[in-house]
């Protein structure tokens, strides 16, 4: 067993070698570009859904009140008419990056260090690169990744941003591992 004090540098090193390839990833390549395409007919939407003032939130549209409802003729109509959407609406004004950086960095610390307690538990001091990464690479994969599938199983989330934000949980596993297995206490 390896203490989870005696990771806190693997800890911090993997969670800044993580942020800065996803820096690169979001930012220098094209891979994320297809992500969010824009509607044909942008301009309208905002000219309709904008008086609205739908306070910021997720939505269902159509949304049904209970079960019973969802089982009405009226709610199979909705559905039927369209159009069925799920939306995340944003506060008015430009987004801070800022903020978004910061809980970024701090969901990284905390897939780290999940990592290290899990891998922490099972792996004694002095184990071999290969082995850390393994377990690592692992349990950083099930932090990063996997819990975005259930977005495209239930929500319909394109399977393409899934699977693009699948790989960099992958990238970001593998990185998180690779810090660790160099950096395991001897």
């Amino acid at each position: 067993m390896t203490g989870l004090v005696m990771l806190w540098l693997p800890i911090l090193i993997s969670a800044v070698v993580v942020f800065i390839a996803s820096s690169i990833i979001h930012m220098a390549s094209p891979w994320h570009k297809s992500d969010y395409p824009r509607l044909t007919n942008e301009d309208e939407f905002r000219r309709v859904v904008g008086p609205l003032n739908v306070p910021p939130g997720d939505y269902m549209i159509p949304r049904p009140s209970s079960r019973e409802d969802l089982r009405s003729p009226e709610f199979a109509a909705k559905a039927a008419e369209g159009p069925n959407v799920i939306m995340t609406v944003l506060p008015k004004g430009m987004m801070s990056m800022a903020q978004n950086l910061v809980q970024w960095f701090i969901y990284l610390l905390a897939v780290s260090t999940l990592s290290a307690y899990v891998v922490g538990r099972s792996t004694p001091t002095g184990a071999v690169y290969m082995h850390v990464f393994q377990l690592v690479s692992t349990v950083a994969f099930i932090g990063y990744a996997t819990a975005l599938w259930q977005m495209s199983i239930w929500y319909r989330r394109s399977w393409g941003t899934t699977f693009k934000a699948t790989v960099d949980g992958l990238i970001y596993a593998f990185l998180t591992a690779g810090v660790f297995g160099w950096l395991w206490p001897r």
